[in-house]
């Protein structure tokens, strides 16, 4: 059995005292809820999570990774330089990074290649628009994305991988995919998967990015093909970042 996955991408929020107070909360309240759980920060707290995180049992990781080991690159975060801080994972193509920045689903791919290379864990973003979806082309969108990267790695890599599906209607705005709109979705990426590795589309984690919240965690979390939740806003929150991991 898949063990859950959960894991808080503060985006760009946090101050060093709300950090100290937050993670200390997460970590206090921990119990063995058959969860494993991580924060993904903005870079600036890598070294803030690794004082105050080492030794517990929560992870940490970076939201973005260079494609580039060094150099030249004003403003970007390699792969050793999140590995230096004791990151375990790195968000590669969240929907923001998409939009905002531009990325393509072939950069998205290179990124997931560096953080592999690494030895750090690429947390692999793909999600719909609501234009997309309305327009019944949510397989076609999130099959592309997922594509990409799977056309980049070697199959022995698939398994290193963690998946979340975000549909971008439900990022930030309240709506939530039913647990079997969301179920469906995962259930098409892990067949996407099998088509290039089918032991590993049997293990690789894929979490659901919408939305979730303490009051819908659980029955989303039920669903035989969502492993745990990339969490947004609830993530800020110690009280509801634990709720959702206890939802498991």
């Amino acid at each position: 059995m898949r063990r859950k996955l959960v894991i808080g991408n503060w985006k760009m929020n946090g101050n060093r005292a709300g950090n100290t107070a937050l993670l200390s909360g997460i970590v206090a309240g921990l119990n063995d809820f058959g969860a494993d759980c991580a924060v993904c920060v903005p870079a600036p707290y890598l070294a803030q999570c690794q004082a105050e995180l080492a030794g517990t049992p929560v992870a940490w990781g970076g939201q973005d990774v260079s494609v580039h080991a060094c150099g030249a690159y004003t403003g970007e975060v390699s792969a050793a330089m999140l590995l230096d801080f004791g990151s375990t994972y790195v968000l590669c193509g969240h929907s923001e990074r998409r939009a905002y920045h531009g990325e393509s689903s072939e950069l998205v791919a290179q990124k997931a290649v560096a953080a592999l290379a690494a030895g750090l864990t690429p947390v692999v973003c793909f999600g719909e628009t609501l234009a997309q979806r309305e327009a019944e082309q949510t397989e076609e969108v999130i099959c592309a994305q997922l594509q990409a990267v799977l056309d980049a790695i070697q199959p022995e890599q698939v398994g290193k991988l963690v998946l979340a599906y975000e549909p971008v209607w439900a990022i930030g705005t309240g709506k939530t995919a039913t647990p079997q709109i969301a179920q469906d979705a995962h259930r098409f990426l892990r067949d996407c998967v099998a088509k290039k590795d089918a032991a590993a589309a049997q293990s690789v984690q894929i979490l659901y990015g919408g939305s979730m919240k303490p009051e819908n965690a659980k029955e989303l979390m039920v669903q035989p093909d969502i492993d745990g939740g990339l969490i947004g806003g609830a993530a800020l929150k110690a009280t509801d970042f634990l709720g959702i991991i206890q939802a498991v």
